[in-house]
């Protein structure tokens, strides 16, 4: 029985990285229209880095998900 409740909370402590995915996205997006609305020119320009970003952030919180859903089942 003690197993299983720390499986758990193995799994929980695994989604903490889904917080700091989202306040990766935060401070991507929040760069982003930054930028834009300094220099309105460059938004085609910094719209690639935008989407590296966010795939590499999404990426990390994908990566916290697996892992919790594979404590969980183990």
């Amino acid at each position: 029985m003690e197993m299983e409740v720390l499986k758990f909370i193995g799994a929980g402590l695994a989604a903490f990285g889904m917080i700091g995915a989202g306040i990766g996205l935060g401070n991507v997006f929040g760069s982003y229209f930054n930028a834009v609305a300094r220099q309105p020119s460059m938004e085609k320009a910094l719209s690639k880095y935008l989407f590296m970003g966010f795939a590499l952030v999404e990426a990390i919180a994908i990566l916290a998900f697996v892992l919790g859903i594979l404590l969980m089942n183990a």
